[in-house]
C-alpha cells in the first residue's frame, strides 16, 4: 500500500513537472541583439547611463543576447523616437528616454508621442543644477540672479542641450526671475559638450545634469550654485574635498523658485506582448540590485524612483501635460499644438 502510495505521489510529481515545464519554457527572453536606442548625443546623461546598464547587463550577464547601443540624436532625438515607433513589435528594440519624449514633437510637430511607445519602467529621475565657472565671483544662485538683473539684457549666456527643450524650459523659468532680463541661451547637442563649453567659459551658466558636470566639478573647473528640486540631495558622500552633493542648496532655498526633474525611462514599441514587457521589466530591476547601479545613482545624485505598469504610464500622462502648460507659456509649441 505504501508503495502504491508513493507511486501515486511520484506520477502526481511527473505531472506537475509536466505541466509547470512547459510554461517556464514559454516565458520570453530575446533570440538576437537588443538595440537600445539614446534619443541624443554623446556624454550627456542618457548616453551615459544607457552605456553604464550595458556594461552592468554584460558584467553580470543579466541577459543572453548583447545589448548594442546606438545614439541617434536628429531633431531633438525624434530620429530616435521615429525610429522605435515604426518598430511595432519589434521586442528587440528599447529607447531610453529624457525630457525630449515630450518637448521634441510638442515644440517641432514632429508625428509621435509616448503613446506610440509602450512604457516599461521608471529607472530614476534625473536632476538639474545651475552651474558656473569655479572663479565665477558669485557663490549663491542669488547672488548670480542678482549679477544677472545688473547686466544688459542677454548678456549672460545660458549654454544647454538643444533648443525648446528641458534646458531652455529651464531658463525661460529662471528668467522669471531676473526682472525681465533674458538670457542669450546658447544649444548645444549634448550634456557632455554643454559642460566643456562652459569650462571654457563660452557661456556664464549651464543648468546640466550632475553626472554631466561631476567630473569637472571634481577637478575644481565647475561650481554649483543649487539644485533645481524640493529638498536637497540624500547623498552625503563628499564629491569635493569639502562637498557632497547633499551640501548643494535648494534653488528654492537660494532664492530661485524653480523645480524640474527629467524622466529617465524605458520603452519599448508598440504592439509588444506583455511577457516581452515584463522580461525587460525584470531585467532592469536585477539592474538596480547591482552594487554598480548604486555607486552611479549617487555619482550622479539621481532620485531613486523606480515604476512600471499602469502606475508609471500615468506619471508619463502627467508629465506630459506639465510640459504642455510650460511650453506653452513659453511660446515653444509648434503651431497647432
Amino acid at each position: 500500500m505504501k508503495k502504491f502510495c508513493s507511486l501515486v505521489a511520484l506520477a502526481g510529481g511527473l505531472i506537475s513537472a509536466a505541466t509547470i515545464a512547459p510554461h517556464q519554457a514559454m516565458a520570453w527572453e530575446p533570440t538576437k541583439p537588443v538595440t537600445f536606442v539614446i534619443p541624443a548625443g554623446t556624454g550627456g546623461g542618457a548616453d551615459q547611463m544607457a552605456r553604464f546598464i550595458q556594461g552592468v547587463v554584460s558584467k553580470h550577464k543579466l541577459m543572453k543576447q548583447p545589448m548594442v547601443v546606438i545614439n541617434k540624436s536628429g531633431g531633438a532625438g525624434a530620429e530616435g523616437f521615429l525610429e522605435v515607433k515604426n518598430s511595432k513589435g519589434d521586442p528587440h528594440k528599447i529607447i531610453i528616454t529624457l525630457s525630449n519624449l515630450f518637448t521634441t514633437p510638442l515644440s517641432t510637430g514632429t508625428p509621435f508621442s509616448w503613446r506610440d511607445l509602450t512604457p516599461v519602467a521608471m529607472l530614476a529621475l534625473d536632476q538639474f543644477i545651475l552651474w558656473v565657472p569655479a572663479d565665477a565671483p558669485y557663490n549663491t544662485a542669488k547672488e548670480y540672479i542678482e549679477a544677472v538683473k545688473a547686466a544688459p539684457d542677454r548678456q549672460f549666456k545660458m549654454g544647454g542641450t538643444g533648443s525648446k527643450q528641458e534646458d531652455q524650459i529651464i531658463t525661460v523659468a529662471i528668467e522669471r526671475e531676473t526682472g525681465g532680463k533674458k538670457f542669450t541661451y546658447v544649444p548645444f547637442q549634448g550634456g557632455g559638450t554643454v559642460a566643456v563649453q562652459l569650462v571654457g567659459k563660452h557661456v556664464n551658466s549651464t543648468v546640466n545634469n550632475p553626472i554631466e558636470a561631476a567630473q569637472h566639478w571634481k577637478s575644481g573647473a565647475l561650481k554649483p550654485l543649487c539644485i533645481f528640486d524640493k529638498e536637497r540631495s540624500t547623498y552625503t558622500d563628499k564629491i569635493t574635498e569639502t562637498m557632497a552633493w547633499s551640501d548643494i542648496p535648494t534653488c528654492t532655498e537660494s532664492g530661485l523658485p524653480v523645480v524640474y526633474q527629467m524622466l529617465r525611462g524605458i520603452f519599448m514599441p508598440s504592439g509588444v506582448t506583455p511577457e516581452q514587457v515584463q522580461f525587460y521589466v525584470d531585467l532592469f530591476k536585477k539592474v538596480r540590485e547591482t552594487e554598480d547601479w548604486k555607486t552611479f545613482m549617487e555619482s550622479g545624485a539621481y532620485n531613486q524612483t523606480f515604476m512600471e505598469g499602469e502606475e508609471f504610464a500615468k506619471w508619463v500622462e502627467e508629465a506630459e501635460k506639465i510640459h504642455y502648460d510650460l511650453m506653452k507659456e513659453a511660446g515653444f509649441l509648434a503651431p497647432g499644438k
